[in-house]
């Protein structure tokens, strides 16, 4: 990481941040020791992020009355986008996960993902809602609306395939008897389940649904982690007023190699008070 400037960062004018990592193989290979987890790599990742992108930050780039409303710290490199000429042999995932209950975040984090890739269609998008206030897990009908977002986009030739998180047997089945477009897969959390459960196999099986694994926790990037690098990123003296929307990550895969073009985190973030 490049060493950060001497000012601080007053976000005070400032409602919404947007973070778009990069890829984030050139901040990994650049630790001492890779994060174990994948939470550990997300704080890592943004804070790296944060750090490069003030690095680079010029005060002449300030508005006239400070920062921006609507921060962009956007450090894709043209490099990193996918070419016309290579998108067919190019596979792009994406886990979307929901951080506050906002039916907007689905079209507005795809359509982030799309314009920074240079790509005008993802080829699957898993959908990851975090738990409601109290720990308690969403539910069916906490899941519809940003089901709904995603089948729109599906028609509309944004998504090729959308699938799930951590949806057990019943939930899957319900879920696949409201939707106009069902998913085509379900991640499983093995720290939390040691192995598959059989009725929850039998279901995908006879549902064409692909059951893959993950070791995502449910809450991926918390409010106090997030503000706590934003803090000591930008030392911004109003990070305790900031809370994450959605994350998103991606991974550009080239196909028939399995080897990875590319995998960053997209995040956007907003002010809790005005």
């Amino acid at each position: 990481m490049s060493d950060l400037k001497s000012w601080m960062f007053d976000l005070n004018m400032t409602k919404t941040i947007s973070v778009s990592t990069g890829n984030v193989v050139k901040w990994c290979a650049s630790m001492k020791t890779c994060p174990v987890s994948t939470d550990q790599e997300v704080l890592y990742c943004i804070k790296a992020a944060l750090v490069e992108w003030a690095s680079r930050f010029q005060p002449d780039q300030a508005e006239v009355n400070g920062l921006p409303q609507h921060l962009v710290c956007n450090l894709v490199q043209d490099t990193e986008r996918i070419g016309p000429n290579e998108r067919e042999d190019i596979r792009i995932s994406v886990k979307l996960f929901i951080c506050r209950f906002d039916t907007a975040i689905v079209k507005e984090a795809v359509t982030r993902a799309c314009v920074d890739l240079g790509v005008t269609q993802l080829d699957s998008v898993i959908l990851a809602v975090a738990p409601l206030p109290g720990g308690q897990h969403p539910t069916l009908e906490d899941l519809k609306p940003y089901w709904k977002e995603l089948e729109i986009l599906v028609q509309d030739q944004k998504i090729a395939s959308i699938g799930v998180s951590d949806l057990d047997q019943k939930m899957l089945e319900a879920l696949c008897q409201h939707a106009q477009v069902p998913p085509s897969s379900n991640q499983v959390n093995l720290s939390s389940c040691c192995v598959i459960p059989p009725d929850l196999t039998a279901f995908a099986n006879e549902n064409n649904i692909q059951l893959l694994t993950h070791n995502d926790p449910p809450d991926i990037l918390p409010v106090g982690s997030f503000q706590e690098a934003l803090s000591t990123s930008l030392q911004d003296p109003h990070a305790h007023e900031w809370a994450p929307q959605w994350l998103l990550r991606y991974s550009a895969i080239i196909k028939h190699r399995g080897v990875i073009k590319s995998k960053g985190y997209m995040l956007h973030a907003v002010r809790q008070v005005e």
